[in-house]
């Protein structure tokens, strides 16, 4: 309804057609209403969008930034006509999560998942393909700012078991460095020699499609992007390399279908999304919207500009799917289906100059009739798509050759990259270099290095900095987002499956020794604390937050508080701290709120990595079993509470105020006094606030007698009662 209100609004402040004879801007509604209409027919997508939020998006100002919501509905109907895609499965140990192909010079992103450099160098995507959590370093600082940073493990595993595709991946980054510096016709003459060694590897034919762009070859461009996407139909920066070139050639609807498949495929795909809304920001402006209804905006004087005209003589088998834009907005003479791409006829008839015409007489004959009969238009149809499906080769010039049916010139991926033979698989490739033991819950730093999580953690407590490198981690501290590297952890489960279980029972072991709550029970040495009552903390010493984050990950949620003492290190007696929550500040410290348990006697000290242990008893209150004497006990404890109310009311309004913002206020009088083992919950919150040295304090809290304590207290009281007096 907001949304409806909204886009009304929007849509009122637009100029009224000429000749209209509705209201403002009724007529610009009515023919958005048409176009998206046609643009988009199936009806449940009509209603979700509708003719208002077009006006929504086509606003005066920023309509490109404002069809997102068109855009993911685009998309979603896309994939629904296209059916579910081929999936295929990435060969192989090391493939990257963006592309699937072999892992050349990883990149270990935030969320644990690893990219080759080249998908993240290139920007493509800004959330992982399979988590969707933002891919830019922790801190949120772009990739300009923080370079890529080699995984050193990974990486050292590629080099040791695939050096020939290394070596490839190492030569795929020359050829980019030439391309980014617009040396196109280098980097095609090196693409071309590579390929003669190895005319199978798909990623040359991107480098080389995109040398023949950048030497507006487009014709031979869109032939390598037609290879690549037969062998690899899932692979979303192939359909946005050829929709590019299409849009560069000035087939823009035809390039709005191939970034739709790519988004199809990778909805998180930016280039293609961004151009996308720019192409629907341009049809369906105000400007334009009269002449796209009567002659598609595909077909304007604009691009008729241009040197050709694509596909005038062939219908597209995308006419048969109900969602075909290009289609309903007119043209009829719309591209094969993307999956096969332009025809060599259809390229070279549209992107070769008159010159290349001339030379290829059978293409000429072809586009000089666009009106073929029904049969003609069938038979030069399965001739064409024949032809684009068969493999090709690289000859003496570099371009393509197509091969005869039957050959092949795939490589045996399998021996390539996807067995690893036994001998290369070495445990100690997969180390620590802090604990020297085989990697649990292996994570990788922003400067590439990979540690446990335990280890690298225990190193931040003590500098923000790696261990290795000494490069400052301070924003990776600051995240706390230790993810796991998935890729590293899959291969140990894989290759090293005895090993792993040897590791995790003696982390099993490790664990359940910290768990103990009796034996071995972490000690904070700091100050008093009691039963039921609160306990901030402020956390900054190393073994300190070693020990929270052990009671954290234990699951225990407890630890022993004791004051010091020069003698034996800390007292005998303590309280237990349960733990409540934990904030974690930007430089590694915290404020832990805690609140009492229960009393202890320690039995036996120790120490465990550089924080006080102990060996435990737990103390209860004696229970008073005669009834005179559990009279009287009740008795004494009315007056002493009492006696406290009465001391506590009569203190100065500025420390009652400190005193119930720091420990809350006063518990209420408990009607069963031995319901607890602790006694009543008042007694220990008077206990915290009095002003009394803390031996005595601790001398009351070793008591197992109710009446004993109450005494105790009794006294204190007393004698602060007379100092108010005064």
């Amino acid at each position: 309804m907001a949304a409806s209100s909204h886009a009304a609004a929007v849509g009122s402040e637009l100029p009224p057609e000429p000749g209209g004879s509705g209201g403002p801007g009724e007529g610009a509604d009515e023919e958005r209403e048409l176009l998206l209409a046609r643009l988009v027919p199936a009806s449940r997508l009509k209603e979700a969008v509708g003719a208002s939020l077009a006006s929504l998006c086509l606003g005066p100002f920023g309509g490109a930034q404002r069809l997102g919501t068109l855009v993911d509905c685009l998309v979603l109907n896309y994939r629904l006509r296209q059916g579910p895609g081929r999936e295929r499965g990435a060969e192989g140990p090391l493939r990257c999560c963006g592309c699937g192909r072999f892992l050349g010079e990883p990149v270990t992103v935030p969320c644990g998942h690893t990219y080759c450099r080249r998908c993240l160098r290139r920007e493509l995507r800004a959330r992982c393909r399979r988590c969707r959590d933002g891919l830019l370093p922790a801190g949120g600082t772009s990739t300009a700012a923080a370079p890529l940073r080699t995984s050193v493990v990974l990486n050292r595993l590629a080099e040791k078991w695939f050096p020939g595709e290394c070596e490839r991946a190492r030569a795929g980054t020359r050829l980019e460095e030439l391309l980014a510096q617009g040396r196109f016709r280098e980097a095609l003459g090196a693409v071309n020699q590579a390929l003669r060694a190895d005319s199978s590897d798909l990623m040359l034919r991107i480098y080389r499609a995109e040398s023949y762009v950048g030497l507006q070859e487009y014709k031979t461009a869109i032939e390598d992007l037609n290879f690549v996407i037969s062998k690899m139909p899932n692979w979303p920066e192939v359909y946005f390399q050829k929709g590019k070139v299409l849009q560069d050639s000035g087939f823009v609807g035809d390039a709005l279908q191939l970034f739709l498949q790519c988004l199809a495929l990778d909805e998180d795909f930016l280039p293609a999304k961004l151009e996308v809304e720019k192409i629907l920001c341009d049809v369906l402006s105000p400007e334009k919207l009269g002449e796209s209804l009567k002659e598609s905006a595909w077909n304007s004087p604009h691009i008729r500009n241009k040197p050709f005209i694509l596909g005038s003589e062939v219908t597209s088998s995308y006419c048969n799917l109900e969602f075909c834009p290009l289609q309903s907005l007119g043209r009829s003479d719309v591209l094969e289906p993307v999956s096969g791409g332009l025809s060599r006829a259809q390229s070279a008839h549209a992107l070769n100059s008159t010159k290349d015409l001339a030379k290829e007489d059978g293409l000429k004959r072809v586009s000089s009739e666009p009106l073929l009969s029904g049969q003609g238009k069938g038979a030069l149809l399965k001739r064409k798509l024949s032809f684009s499906e068969q493999d090709t080769v690289v000859c003496e010039d570099g371009r393509n050759k197509h091969k005869k049916q039957g050959e092949s010139t795939k490589r045996d991926m399998t021996l390539a990259c996807g067995t690893i033979p036994g001998d290369l698989i070495d445990v100690s490739d997969f180390e620590c270099s802090l604990c020297m033991r085989l990697f649990f819950e292996p994570v990788t730093t922003p400067c590439g290095h990979t540690f446990c999580k335990g280890c690298l953690e225990r190193c931040l407590d003590h500098a923000p900095q790696c261990p290795l490198c000494k490069e400052s981690l301070k924003e990776y501290l600051a995240s706390r987002k230790y993810s796991i590297t998935e890729l590293l952890e899959e291969l140990i489960m894989k290759y090293l499956s005895d090993e792993l279980f040897e590791r995790r029972r003696i982390h099993a072991e490790e664990t359940a020794e910290h768990s103990n709550l009796t034996k071995n029970v972490p000690m904070f040495v700091c100050t008093m604390a009691y039963p039921t009552v609160p306990c901030p903390l402020h956390v900054f010493e190393p073994r300190y937050r070693l020990m929270i984050r052990r009671s954290m990950e234990t699951g225990t949620k407890q630890f022993g508080m004791c004051i010091s003492d020069t003698q034996n290190g800390f007292a005998d007696y303590g309280c237990m701290l349960q733990i409540r929550n934990v904030h974690f500040l930007p430089d590694g410290r915290s404020v832990v709120d805690t609140i009492g348990g229960k009393r202890f006697r320690v039995l036996r000290r120790g120490m465990k990595d550089g924080y006080c242990t102990a060996d435990i008893e737990y103390l209860e209150d004696v229970k008073v079993a005669d009834e005179e004497e559990l009279k009287k006990l009740r008795e004494l404890h009315n007056f002493v509470y009492n006696q406290a109310c009465s001391w506590f009311q009569n203190l100065r309004n500025k420390f009652r105020t400190q005193i119930l913002q720091h420990f809350g206020p006063m518990p209420d009088r408990e009607e069963n006094i031995q319901a607890m083992p602790n006694g009543p919950a008042w007694c220990w919150w008077l206990l915290a606030v009095l002003p009394v040295d803390p031996r005595y304090q601790l001398s009351v809290l070793s008591m197992m007698s109710l009446k004993d304590r109450l005494i105790k207290i009794q006294h204190i009281l007393t004698y602060f009662s007379r100092d108010q007096s005064k």
